[in-house]
């Protein structure tokens, strides 16, 4: 089945989740261990309340999709419970400049923090894949996403489950995963770790109608390596 028409009946996970406290989780995911990821960001915007998930790269940037932007975006670093948030972080949102919606490409946004965080044990930054580097296709998603595909389902607490990336719908933007597992809306944003290195965010999904399969794509990283390099080093 060609990834063209795949694209045609994506379902956008731009409209991310409402709400803090609303429906959060993996589809068919497990709770994680309290603060055992703690690169995960917990991402809120205070007007509209869409909520979207990122991770910590750098004391001062986290890196999230471009769909997740919003004019007020806040970040909450050290977070299990979204029901017991921390302090919030204002961030300067930085889009892909490329990024259209509905083509799926360029779904990456750095977010630069007006306060660099303090790391701790609840708080550090994972690093990025090096140039060149193979991606493992044994993965894990994380989030605090909604725990059905097509409606919610209550829990506030970080969720993840394992996935095997596949290779017949990938693109050089691209990687993918399918099945009944993985992200679904709210998840966006979130890290694609594969071999402990975070691959891939979590961009969208495409369902076949005829199967009901859905397949999650997400940004490959590796493909934006001389844009996060120059962007975060521009913001020295």
């Amino acid at each position: 089945m060609s990834i063209f028409w795949f694209i045609t009946t994506l379902l956008l996970l731009h409209s991310c989740t409402p709400g803090v406290g609303m429906d959060h989780g993996i589809v068919n995911g497990k709770k994680s261990i309290p603060h055992s990821r703690p690169y995960m960001v917990y991402i809120y915007d205070k007007q509209t309340h869409k909520t979207c998930g990122g991770f910590l790269i750098r004391e001062d940037f986290v890196m999230t999709a471009a769909h997740c932007k919003q004019d007020n975006l806040m970040v909450y670093l050290g977070v299990d419970d979204t029901e017991d948030l921390p302090k919030g972080i204002p961030v300067l949102a930085i889009p892909h400049p490329d990024f259209a919606n509905m083509k799926g490409y360029d779904d990456i946004m750095l977010l630069k923090l007006n306060k660099s965080a303090t790391l701790n044990k609840n708080v550090k930054t994972i690093g990025l894949p090096k140039k060149g580097e193979a991606i493992p296709s044994n993965c894990m998603a994380m989030g605090w996403g909604w725990q059905e595909y097509t409606h919610m389902s209550p829990s506030s607490v970080l969720k993840e489950a394992n996935l095997t990336l596949i290779q017949n719908c990938a693109t050089p933007h691209t990687i993918c995963t399918e099945g009944g597992t993985g992200p679904a809306q709210g998840d966006s944003g979130g890290p694609l770790i594969c071999g402990n290195v975070p691959h891939g965010i979590v961009s969208y999904n495409i369902v076949n109608k005829s199967t009901g399969v859905y397949i999650t794509m997400y940004t490959k990283i590796s493909h934006y390596y001389q844009w996060i390099h120059d962007t975060m080093r521009g913001s020295l």
